[in-house]
């Protein structure tokens, strides 16, 4: 049995498409996913980032974010056979914190409130294995680390990546 720290954030919710949602219904410019790739998050928009980065700070923003394809029945499958920890750096957006959790309840009702870690900087997680779709969280973790596949994350090299979940579970099933 391994211990599986997992994101939340452009792994199990799509941020990307959060951001994209939050862009058209704000400006009414439909931004078309692929245009992202390779750049930082919010920098892949024509307006300034920081009015991109306010979008986290908004009611809502986290609680109605859409589920990535997959990621229920694999994490499910992953806290049958592992021990799983739902990791987020939850505290950066502290209005984060009662919509994630809310969020988690509708969508993984499944996992233990046990199992779930709000923290500031993840250089506090000891498992075998991470899965995250930031180096930033990656780097320093002293397991394997897994990028998960994001738009800012395309050209990331130097760690093993997954697409899908479906190479998450067969990686970890």
């Amino acid at each position: 049995m391994a211990r599986i720290a997992i994101d939340m954030d452009g792994v199990m919710a799509d941020t990307t498409q959060q951001f994209i949602d939050y862009y058209a219904k704000k400006y009414g410019v439909e931004v078309n996913r692929e245009t992202l790739n390779g750049q930082p998050e919010a920098s892949g928009f024509p307006h300034d980032k920081e009015i991109i980065r306010s979008f986290l700070f908004e009611p809502g923003f986290f609680r109605t974010k859409v589920v990535i394809k997959d990621s229920q029945e694999i994490i499910k499958a992953l806290c049958e056979k592992h021990e799983v920890f739902i990791v987020s750096a939850a505290i950066e957006f502290p209005t984060s914190l009662n919509e994630k959790l809310e969020w988690l309840e509708e969508h993984y009702p499944f996992i233990s409130w046990q199992n779930i870690v709000f923290c500031g900087s993840k250089t506090i997680v000891q498992a075998d294995y991470m899965i995250d779709d930031h180096v930033k969280n990656l780097q320093h973790f002293k397991g394997e680390a897994i990028m998960f596949t994001a738009p800012h994350n395309i050209n990331v090299t130097g760690y093993k990546r997954v697409d899908t979940w479906q190479e998450v579970g067969a990686l970890l099933l």
